[in-house]
């Protein structure tokens, strides 16, 4: 890859255990936007004295995955992956959700198992964008050493 930064890998850490804690801080940081997202929007409904509408499963899905898709998101950018990165990721995370909502609406799954397989489903299909992006996830960094400037898809730069 032309003009790509390269981080080597320091000693005592293999690029398998940078993948994995590289989606272990993704996973985190998904749980932590569902979490502080999903209470501030119950604080807001109770504030103005409404019902929280997430009682409906086809809503609350989509509620959940775009708070956890925040969260990832932030951690993403925080940690430099560039925005073309963050939005693959991102919607690797809605992939679930699109796929099961039809199911759920016409009564094949029950909305339970459509919370439940759209969660268990997210996890799969965000390592199937990790392992494509091997040499990105894999290097050891604090800040993460994109391959083009913050914002610029390459397809935009000279040179």
């Amino acid at each position: 890859m032309k003009g790509a930064a390269i981080t080597l890998e320091a000693a005592g850490h293999t690029s398998t255990h940078n993948f994995i804690r590289h989606f272990v801080e993704m996973v985190v940081a998904m749980i932590a936007g569902m979490a502080i997202l999903g209470a501030a929007l119950s604080l807001v409904f109770a504030l103005v004295g409404h019902a929280n509408p997430v009682h409906y499963a086809g809503l609350r899905a989509l509620v959940m995955t775009t708070n956890m898709t925040i969260g990832m998101s932030l951690w993403m950018r925080y940690r430099g992956h560039d925005w073309t990165n963050t939005g693959e990721m991102a919607g690797a995370m809605f992939l679930p959700f699109v796929g099961l909502i039809g199911p759920y609406e016409t009564g094949l799954v029950s909305g339970g198992e459509f919370l439940v397989v759209m969660h268990v489903l997210m996890l799969p299909c965000m390592l199937i964008v990790m392992f494509r992006r091997w040499d990105e996830y894999a290097q050891r960094h604090q800040r993460h050493e994109s391959n083009h400037p913050r914002g610029i898809p390459s397809a935009t730069r000279a040179g």
